[in-house]
């Protein structure tokens, strides 16, 4: 039997690092699934229930995560958060490709569930480019700026840990970068090695982000 060319890929970066515009690119929207999670917070203005999230109970939640049906979860300011199994499993059977944004300690909850996930870290060119992104967004105050700036510093500490490293300075570069690993994952040819978190650029990249922050 030959190998399944649809991956689950797990992908993480600080927030203003543009993730969602690099995927929007790479992932035509009916081969793939963009994952929803459950949450046990109340939907915002606009929020649909099983767009944005699957909106449930406390006692739900806890009952799904009795029954093993989350492939990670987490608490998040007095609410649960959590990417439910079956629908991860249903589209991967179904020949998708099913894509996973999530922090860092999820995706390693994952990794520990589906040994055959791929995890893929975004990181910004600096942590000063990544203040002046979000400042661009207009949307936040300063405190929450600088909240996200910490915790972006804490998020690329485990970047070492992943399976690949690209970075998000010119756009057209990222995207082609994440589709070379994405297909040197589906053909198993090693093109995308040097994407590859253990190489020594790539640590030395990832240092040099740290150190400029």
């Amino acid at each position: 039997m030959s190998e399944a060319k649809n991956k689950l890929i797990v992908v993480s970066a600080p927030s203003g690092c543009g993730k969602g515009t690099i995927l929007e690119r790479v992932f035509d929207a009916d081969k793939a699934y963009y994952s929803v999670s459950c949450t046990t917070r109340k939907p915002r203005e606009g929020e649909e229930n099983g767009r944005h999230y699957f909106f449930i109970t406390n006692d739900e939640f806890e009952r799904m995560i009795a029954d093993n049906r989350f492939l990670e979860y987490a608490g998040y300011a007095d609410h649960y958060y959590g990417t439910p199994r079956s629908k991860v499993e249903e589209n991967l059977a179904a020949g998708k490709d099913v894509i996973l944004e999530i922090e860092t300690k999820g995706a390693f909850q994952v990794k520990k569930k589906r040994s055959d996930a791929i995890l893929l870290f975004i990181l910004p060119p600096s942590v000063k480019e990544l203040d002046r992104r979000l400042h661009k967004r207009g949307t936040e105050t300063e405190e929450v700026i600088s909240k996200r700036l910490d915790q972006a510093v804490g998020e690329i500490k485990r970047a070492y840990e992943y399976d690949y490293v690209i970075m998000n300075d010119e756009l057209e570069d990222a995207v082609r970068d994440f589709e070379t690993v994405i297909n040197a994952e589906r053909n198993k040819d090693g093109s995308a090695d040097r994407f590859r978190a253990d190489n020594e650029d790539i640590k030395n990249m990832i240092g040099e982000v740290l150190d400029n922050a």
